[in-house]
């Protein structure tokens, strides 16, 4: 599992005193490229990468601008050219998870721009 730590910013928060749903997807992103950086896939140097191609989110709990929170990424389970990505959205003090996201990615090679299977390098990878 991947930690990546969230910075709210004060434009983050809307009229309602709590942070929009649609920056939350920004955190999500976040974490997304933080895990996948740190197993040796960069998304936007790799010729092997994946793209979103299915998102299920669940806002469980607001988040307000003093909260301290993280985005935690995990892989779900591996398809043969996909793979289901688990994120959490937590407070760090309470523990309470805020928001609960399931990405499908599909595997996809730039140089053909076509998909692909996963390979087992990067199955290793993203498994450690």
């Amino acid at each position: 599992m991947h930690i990546t730590p969230i910075q709210i910013r004060f434009n983050d928060v809307d009229q309602m005193g709590h942070v929009n749903n649609a920056v939350i997807m920004e955190y999500l992103d976040l974490g997304k490229d933080a895990f996948f950086s740190s197993h040796g896939l960069s998304p936007v140097k790799s010729d092997f990468t994946v793209m979103v191609v299915h998102y299920e989110v669940d806002f469980r709990r607001q988040i307000r601008y003093h909260d301290t929170i993280h985005v935690s990424t995990e892989v779900e389970r591996f398809g043969t050219k996909s793979l289901t990505l688990m994120q959490r959205v937590v407070d760090e003090e309470s523990g309470d998870v805020c928001v609960e996201c399931r990405t499908v990615m599909a595997g996809y090679r730039r140089s053909t721009s076509a998909s692909e299977a996963i390979p087992d390098e990067v199955r290793e990878w993203l498994s450690r």
